[in-house]
C-alpha cells in the first residue's frame, strides 16, 4: 500500500492524497511537479528512478487507508 506522503521532499510544499501534482519515484519518493519536471528532470534525485504521477486514492479508501502524515525532506539541496 502506498505511504501517499505529505510533502515534496525538496520544497516541502504540501501534497494532498487528492494532488494530482504529487510525483514519485519506486521507492516512493515524493516531489511536486514543478520540482519533478523542472530542476529533477524527471529522475530522483535520491534512487535515479523515473518520476511519476502519483496515483489519487479514492476518498472513501482514505478512512481505512489513510495517507502518511511523516514528512520527508532531503538533507541536501535538490540540484
Amino acid at each position: 500500500m502506498l505511504e501517499l506522503r505529505p510533502n515534496c521532499e525538496c520544497c516541502d510544499r504540501d501534497l494532498p492524497p487528492e494532488s494530482a501534482d504529487a510525483r514519485m519515484c519506486t521507492f516512493e519518493c515524493t516531489f511536486c511537479a514543478e520540482c519533478a519536471d523542472g530542476v529533477l528532470k524527471g529522475a530522483c534525485p535520491n534512487c535515479g528512478g523515473e518520476l511519476v504521477r502519483r496515483p489519487i486514492r479514492p476518498a472513501d479508501k482514505l478512512t481505512k487507508y489513510p495517507a502518511s502524515t511523516k514528512r520527508v525532506l532531503r538533507a541536501s539541496p535538490c540540484a
